[in-house]
């Protein structure tokens, strides 16, 4: 039985450096310095949830420094391919060594050598020693470590918990007798992340075989008498090639390192220096997460601590690696954690340095009946801006009731009017408030004051006057932070909030309504809200005018706020029984699909399961030579990989259909029934402004921007969205190419501009210039590959990402685009300006001033910067494109108020808006609509509008 204390935990840093760095690469972590913390947010979840797991008495994190130098002089080409680390990975490895040091966690560290050796050599010197080593890191060359008490600990997919390995499990992953023949197998394929060439033609099945037929590389080149044709030539002429890869695959056991396993024990962190850290990076719950993790009465009792070697250096530089072995400081005894939630949030009042409503003088009062209420009401009216929040019985304004309404003008000061349950009673209150709602004088405050503007809508009262949203100037300042209330008011004013699930609790059937929360306390949590409000208000006023986005904020943003509010209150209707066929249609379609599949595949198999799916196209049909893997070996069945190969294999086509019907059935087809509103009838969206960096609005329970348009199946979805009843139709009115038109307004781009203003097809235009013939001559696949090139140049599509899309080959395809900027040479000028723009300024602008901020654009890591590089392309041309359709709903929501029209504005997905038409204003509606759409900005282009009319969406649109 091995002794329990014997454990130790050796972390390959790099790799969940990078794990962590590329799990937020499409939602990257910024915090308000503008400092990307996705590598550091990532490792630290990673190493903390080890610690809170495992409790380890033993753990070290260990580092590369300097690359292998042996193996580099074996084989220059060594590691040659990878790209760059990106800066901001460079930027975060010294913070993590602070924050390592703090934690009192040794860094393991050895110039010229790759963590790899310095883990193999810890592990077996461990192994000598009595201990259990788990390696943490997902790099499957570390199986060839694993002995009866060397494990890997390897993490799965983000938020999957871990799987460890041992013998049997390399043994059935890599299909060998012993673990050490991982070394055999990874020299004969060859692993091209390290460059390592391995032996031609030789892949996962290849190596397996040879390893079960021969035991070793030595033993293959031995008897290659046995082998034939090709692969005998390929693996004779390239023997040396063979040892060489094998050599380069050995993790070394020998660098010059000792284990001493007190400079491995755990101790207790210097709690404040983490904390502190943490601070600094706008860190939340990883602070909390750490404290949870970490018990000070239970660390407290591990005994006298250790200094750090003499020979223990820090990164001096914030691209320099850490140095020098190891760091940190040590104790000894068992780890242990905390016991729950309570004890950890203690700590966290103990070690926060931000200010809490316990130790913040403030003066929050309830305001009485009566008396009260009329002196309060007196005062209120007096005020030129007031913050004020909503509190209610739920999340759904539709449906919640009011419980309360705090108010606040002075920072540190505010009031709570609490609202009777009785419905005439909670009516009669809202009427003495009426007057301040409806004020023009008097400038309203709030965060997402939608949500409050349609819970006062439910009480007939209209939010009239000036409005600022702290979240929507948040927005507009830090587009890609968070927005939420409890991130701002820790980021900007260093306060903690007190959380609702203090209140009320956390989700669950036992979770209270806030109407059964003590007044007092509904008093401070709400006031509080209100205060904090007003105090972001104060900060982020100066900021919008240093961002250069306070026009954008107050004629745009601001604005369509009330906008978004009635189109919501509004919502669609929906024809359930049409939606009950097709469901029914749509289970017969994908049960014939199921058989046809199988029939294929000459068996059953779950079809949506990818690891079975895998094996039958890749492992058991072998439609192709090379399949691509993910990182845990299987075999990868993403969208892009099976739509590449689709127009080769019928059964890959009948899959991409059955994936497309079952995601839309059980998306759309079953889903939107359960979320029409019982109390309307109707299914009402929910628009979010600040989700969407550049600008576009996203739209939410239900999502009805994504239904599937491109399909016959998931056009007959917008078939069940009907007018309100038969007085009604529904208009679609949708802009034509508005990016494009952009692109050429904005780039100069005569040619293009001409075509637009002869209103020629600009597909068929650009097909006839691309590809040197009339106009009339131009064949469908012709305007089809030109109109494919037209878009994808917006999002930087490559030649490779137009073979995928068209029926061109590569070399076709470059060509194609290579003629395409010949054609439209302010095309390509005007997109380096862009780049070169965003280069020297961090960010490119919409023409409304729009800003997209692009951490990456100077970056030395191609694929991050390639990617900054397409969204300096793209951000303006959409974020325009965006920020017009909404100058478009403002002019048109207050040409049909202003009108009184009974025709109401229902949906905007992307280019289109959708409405609700009164039968009698139809023409009228019409060219209201058309006009204000494409009067809504003044470009060389001229904005064209289509509109349709029709008994339900896809008949309009």
């Amino acid at each position: 039985m091995p002794d329990p204390q014997k454990r130790l935990f050796l972390v390959d840093a790099y790799a969940l450096i990078f794990r962590g760095y590329y799990a937020f690469i499409k939602n990257p972590r910024i915090n308000s310095k503008g400092l990307n913390t996705s590598a550091i947010m990532g490792f630290m979840n990673s190493l903390i949830d080890v610690i809170k797991r495992e409790r380890p008495n033993h753990l070290a994190v260990c580092f590369d420094k300097g690359g292998s130098t042996d193996r580099v002089e074996m084989y220059e080409e060594y590691k040659a391919n990878r790209d760059e680390t990106p800066d901001d990975i460079r930027t975060a490895v010294p913070i993590i060594c602070d924050i390592l040091e703090a934690m009192k966690i040794p860094i393991m560290v050895q110039e010229g050598f790759e963590a790899d050796d310095v883990i193999g050599t810890l592990a077996k010197k461990a192994e000598k020693e009595g201990y259990q080593t788990f390696m943490v890191t997902p790099d499957k060359d570390f199986a060839q470590l694993v002995s009866d008490n060397i494990f890997m600990y390897r993490p799965k997919s983000f938020g999957g918990g871990y799987e460890i390995w041992g013998i049997p499990e390399v043994q059935k992953k890599f299909e060998v007798e012993r673990p050490e023949q991982v070394i055999d197998y990874l020299g004969m394929m060859g692993d091209s992340s390290d460059n390592i060439p391995g032996l031609p033609g030789v892949g996962d099945k290849t190596a397996k075989k040879f390893i079960k037929a021969y035991g070793s590389m030595e033993g293959l080149l031995a008897n290659t008498d046995q082998l034939k044709g090709k692969m005998k030539e390929k693996v004779e002429a390239n023997a040396a090639l063979g040892r060489l890869s094998k050599k380069l695959a050995a993790i070394m056991l020998d660098v010059p390192l000792e284990f001493n396993y007190e400079d491995f024990e755990m101790c207790p962190p210097d709690t404040e220096k983490v904390m502190e850290i943490f601070d600094e990076l706008e860190f939340r719950r990883l602070k909390d997460n750490f404290l949870k993790a970490f018990s000070e009465a239970g660390m407290a009792s591990l005994g006298t601590e250790h200094q750090p070697k003499e020979n223990v250096t820090k990164p001096e530089t914030k691209a320099e690696a850490p140095a020098a072995t190891p760091q940190g400081q040590a104790g000894q005894g068992q780890f242990s954690l905390f016991g729950g939630d309570g004890e950890a949030t203690e700590a966290a009042k103990t070690y926060s340095s931000r200010k809490t409503i316990n130790d913040t003088e403030h003066f929050y009062q309830t305001v009485q009946p009566g008396m009260g209420m009329k002196l309060f009401v007196q005062n209120l009216m007096k005020q030129s801006s007031v913050c004020f929040d909503t509190e209610t019985t739920g999340l759904n304004p539709l449906t919640a009731t009011l419980v309360g309404i705090a108010f606040s003008w002075e920072a540190g000061k505010g009031f709570y009017v609490p609202f009777p349950e009785n419905k005439a009673k909670a009516q009669e209150l809202i009427e003495q408030l009426r007057p301040f709602f409806e004020s023009e004088e008097i400038e309203k405050v709030g965060q997402n004051l939608k949500y409050d503007i349609k819970v006062l809508a439910k009480y007939e009262v209209t939010v009239q006057g000036k409005l600022f949203d702290t979240m929507l100037a948040h927005y507009l300042i830090n587009p890609d932070m968070r927005h939420n209330m409890d991130v701002l008011s820790e980021t900007y004013l260093n306060y903690t909030p007190v959380s609702i699930t203090e209140l009320i609790g956390k989700k669950g059937k036992n979770q209270k309504s806030m109407r059964d929360v003590p007044i007092e306390q509904q008093t401070e949590y709400a006031v509080e809200d209100a205060d904090i409000t007003l105090q972001l208000k104060q900060h982020f006023q100066d900021e919008l005018g240093a961002a250069e986005t306070q026009k954008l904020f107050d004629e745009i943003e601001i604005p369509l706020l009330r906008v978004l509010a009635a189109m919501e209150l509004q919502g669609i209707n929906l024809d359930k029984q049409f939606l009950k066929d097709l469901s029914e249609a749509l289970e017969k379609d994908i049960a014939t699909l199921e058989q046809e599949i199988y029939k294929e595949a000459g068996e059953t198999f779950n079809i949506a399961s990818p690891k079975q799916l895998g094996e039958i196209l890749f492992g058991k049909m072998k439609l192709v030579d090379k399949p691509k893997k993910t990182k845990t070996g299987q075999f990868s069945t993403a969208e892009d990989v099976l739509s590449y190969l689709a127009k080769d294999h019928k059964i890959i086509r009948d899959v991409l259909e059955y994936r497309g019907l079952t995601k839309l059935k059980s998306t759309y087809v079953d889903a939107l029934p359960e979320q029409v509103e019982p109390s309307t009838h109707r299914v009402h969206t929910d628009y979010m402004q600040t989700v969407a960096a550049t600008g576009r609005l996203s739209s939410n329970n239900p999502n009805l921007q994504n239904i599937p348009i491109r399909t016959e199946r998931g056009r007959e979805v917008r078939k069940a969205f009907i007018p309100r009843n038969e007085e009604y139709v529904l208009l679609a009115a949708d802009y034509s190419q508005i990016e494009l038109r952009i692109i050429a307004a904005l780039s100069e781009e005569e040619t293009m501009i001409e075509a637009f203003k002869n209103g020629e097809d600009i597909h068929a235009s650009t097909a006839a210039k691309v590809f040197n013939v009339s106009i009339d001559e131009v064949t469908r696949e012709q305007r089809s590959n030109a109109k494919t090139v037209n878009f994808g140049i917006i999002y930087g599509v490559s030649a490779f990402g137009l073979s995928n899309q068209t029926d061109l080959s590569r070399s076709e395809s470059k060509e194609l685009i290579d003629t395409y900027y010949k054609t439209y040479p302010k095309l390509r000028n005007y997109m380096n300006e862009l780049i070169d723009f965003a280069r020297e300024n961090g960010y490119v602008q919409t023409v409304l001033g729009r800003r997209r901020y692009l951490t990456g654009i100077n970056g030395s890591n191609a694929v991050v910067r390639g990617a900054a590089e397409r969204n300096a392309v793209n951000a303006p041309i959409q974020g325009s494109a965006a920020d017009i359709i909404k100058i478009a709903m403002i002019n048109i929501h207050d040409k049909l108020s202003a009108g009184n029209y009974k025709s109401k504005m229902l949906l905007q997905v992307h280019d289109e808006l959708v409405f609700d038409v009164y039968k009698p204003e139809l023409e009228e509606v019409k060219t209201v609509i058309k006009t204000e759409m494409e009067q809504a900005y003044n470009l060389s282009v001229p904005l064209d509008v289509e509109i349709g009319v029709g008994a339900n969406w896809l008949e309009a649109h």
